[in-house]
């Protein structure tokens, strides 16, 4: 690494040549401002009780650089200092530190929005949840949202729409208020976190193996995403090399996720604009998909393979190519039909705009900032697994709308039978998977794209080679984060296109 601030002091060089550097409180923003000038962006932020007691919190600050740059790992000691909020200057840190707030009890000099984010309204903790050792229960006493003010002129025309948390059909549970005249959306503004299940806390005293478990129940639309990132970091800890045979099967399970995750969301983006027969063929493309896991693994979400230092047991791939091809000769037709087909388009085209600037500075991941021109993928900028020696083709479009990130996940799903052919035509062979033992008060830190965007694990491992801290960075959080922004100032008629273009789940939002 190079260019390093003298007032920093490095830290012994984490496996996979992640640094971690102490930052002082009073140099955070400064240190902030310059990475942020240079093109980094701080991927998460959060805070964990190095000493075990909960007395003493330590912050953490992941940074991401150019294209080819392994992170960099900010450490923070505040002390009895409350540090300063660095949402003015990294946006997507706002989420983050209320996160870190509510959960850790370290409040931030001149947050912008400090109201609780985690914890719903009327909640109180007798200490910070995340504290080490068992949480105590949560005092309720029900009380309203704190909404925004109405003023003007107009205000006694605008109208007040609460929808949820129950909602229709197999939703999950999240509430939404629109303010709004006619069909014009003044002002969204989302509420989740009703079913938070503290993931996060759930690993605590865990064993590294029992933690797979865990991690592949965070979302169960990610499982392989949120296994691998788990195992990378469990793996960056240990030192370990998984051979070369698990590499190569971790990327056929990654892409054959990715692929059930967008033909259900071509399905479900058609159900919005009443593209009926789109809708059908598109489920109906997800089931072909969700069958070949099942052959291939057992599992329809491809669950119980991938461990710390390889994978658990072979796949059967006996059927795979042939079941691929069946989905290859539908996908080819159903995609033109969906870039062909005018009322299909007609609704995509211009809805829920997130400009490239906005997608960057808000923490847009996955086909969501690359549908609004931002090129970043970990596959290909801080690679991982054996992606940098097959087909990866990074899909990139400027429409900034709907039909982009349809477009991106398109020419991603394709992708996805082009590197699952590869690996079944290139699969080494040899053993797949070797011990992966983290030491005591070892760290380290893993990620993967998921079919929502970048997924990103702290392990943090006690005395005893327990997990003591585990941080999960998931996609859906980064881009609920962005998606009221593409709600504002638009129509209601739109609104639930506009969601289904996001691909957005609560359950990995609110972990």
């Amino acid at each position: 690494m190079t260019g390093k601030d003298p007032a920093l002091s490095a830290q012994p060089p984490l496996p996979k040549g992640t640094q971690i550097l102490d930052v002082a409180v009073s140099d955070l923003e400064r240190r902030c401002r310059a990475a942020v000038n240079a093109g980094a962006r701080v991927q998460f932020a959060y805070a964990w009780f190095p000493d075990g007691t909960g007395d003493t919190a330590e912050l953490r600050y992941v940074i991401h650089a150019a294209a080819g740059h392994v992170p960099e790992v900010w450490r923070c000691r505040p002390g009895e200092l409350r540090p300063p909020s660095l949402a003015a200057i990294a946006p997507l840190v706002s989420w983050y530190e209320r996160e870190i707030t509510d959960l850790c009890g370290v409040a931030f000099e001149d947050q912008p929005q400090p109201e609780p984010l985690v914890l719903l309204p009327g909640a109180r903790a007798a200490r910070p949840p995340l504290q080490p050792g068992i949480a105590p229960p949560l005092a309720y006493t029900p009380e309203p949202y704190s909404l925004p003010e109405l003023a003007g002129p107009a205000h006694n025309d605008v109208q007040l729409l609460p929808f949820g948390p129950i909602r229709a059909d197999v939703f999950e549970s999240a509430q939404f208020t629109f303010f709004y005249i006619g069909e014009g959306i003044l002002h969204y503004q989302p509420h989740l976190f009703f079913k938070y299940r503290g993931m996060e806390k759930r690993f605590e005293g865990v064993t590294p193996e029992l933690g797979i478990v865990l991690a592949e129940r965070v979302s169960a639309v990610g499982s392989v995403a949120h296994a691998l990132a788990y195992s990378h970091a469990l793996e960056a800890a240990a030192g370990c090399e998984v051979p070369p045979r698990a590499e190569w099967l971790r990327v056929l399970l990654a892409e054959l996720e990715r692929l059930y995750n967008h033909l259900h969301y071509f399905g479900h983006l058609c159900h919005t604009t009443t593209l009926k027969v789109g809708e059908a063929e598109g489920k109906y493309l997800e089931e072909l998909a969700k069958q070949l896991n099942a052959e291939a693994t057992g599992s329809r979400f491809l669950r119980s393979l991938v461990c710390p230092g390889g994978l658990r047991r072979e796949p059967w791939l006996t059927e795979v190519a042939r079941l691929l091809k069946r989905i290859e000769d539908e996908l080819g037709r159903y995609t033109h039909m969906l870039e062909s087909t005018t009322t299909h388009l007609d609704r995509l085209i211009t809805t829920g705009a997130l400009g490239k600037r906005l997608a960057f500075d808000l923490g847009a991941t996955g086909p969501i900032e690359r549908g609004s021109g931002v090129d970043r993928d970990p596959r290909r900028d801080q690679p991982y697994g054996v992606y940098g020696e097959l087909p990866l083709r990074v899909a990139v479009r400027e429409g900034c709308d709907a039909h982009a990130r349809q477009q991106v996940r398109i020419a991603e799903a394709l992708n996805s039978i082009e590197l699952i052919r590869a690996v079944l035509e290139g699969l080494p062979a040899g053993p797949i998977r070797t011990p992966c033992r983290p030491a005591a008060h070892s760290e380290g830190l893993g990620w993967a794209e998921s079919p929502r965007g970048s997924v990103y694990y702290a392990v943090h491992v006690d005395a005893a080679g327990k997990l003591a801290r585990v941080k999960i960075k998931s996609p859906s959080f980064s881009n609920w984060r962005v998606f009221p922004y593409t709600v504002h100032d638009t129509n209601m008629m739109d609104y639930a296109i506009n969601e289904a273009s996001f691909g957005l789940t609560v359950a990995g939002c609110a972990r």
